[in-house]
Formats: C-alpha cells, sequence, structure tokens
C-alpha cells in the first residue's frame, strides 16, 4: 500500500514540474523529481524500511529542488541594476555593459 502511494506521488510531482512556467521553474521540478527517486532509493538502501525511504525521498526532493533552482543560468539582459542619478535618486534598470564587462 505504502508503494502505491510513493509511486503516485512521483507520478503527481513529475505531473507538476511538466507545467511550470519559467525555466527556474521547471528546473526546480525536475531537480525535485530526480532528487525524491535518488533520495529514496539511498533511504531504502541504509534504512532498509518504509520511514527511512520516505524520509530519504523527502530529503532529495528538498536538495534537488533547490539545486535545480539555484542552478538556472541567467540570460544577458535579465539582469537588474541599481543606478542613481544626479539628483541622488536610486532607480532599476537592466544592466549596461559596465556590468557584464567589469567597470562598473
Amino acid at each position: 500500500m505504502m508503494m502505491k502511494k510513493a509511486i503516485l506521488a512521483v507520478l503527481m510531482t513529475a505531473a507538476l514540474a511538466g507545467c511550470a512556467q519559467t525555466e527556474g521553474q521547471q528546473r526546480a521540478g525536475t531537480g525535485a523529481l530526480i532528487g525524491g527517486a535518488g533520495g529514496a532509493l539511498v533511504g531504502q538502501a541504509i534504512g532498509g524500511n518504509t520511514k527511512s525511504t520516505v524520509i530519504g525521498a523527502a530529503s532529495g526532493a528538498l536538495l534537488g529542488a533547490v539545486v535545480g533552482s539555484a542552478t538556472t543560468p541567467q540570460r544577458r539582459g535579465d539582469e537588474m541594476c541599481r543606478y542613481q542619478d544626479r539628483y541622488g535618486r536610486i532607480y532599476t534598470a537592466p544592466c549596461d555593459d559596465r556590468y557584464y564587462n567589469g567597470n562598473y
């Protein structure tokens, strides 16, 4: 019975990962899916019981989502920089070439 619930949870996660909108969300969902599966295998191998499998799956999914989200590459032009105008007002705008060349 517990195995059916685990398989259902993995299938639901896979279905929801496909609905993500941005690349970062897709990478986080995929990382959670892969991490959860790997964590479940490691938890089962180490503990040999259901509790270890569930803890391993949850830990792996969390770690996989964090790593997947953190490793999403930034496209050039998506970064926002803070600027100050000649009157001292601070505003944000897309970064210019000084940011990319390291001359800021």
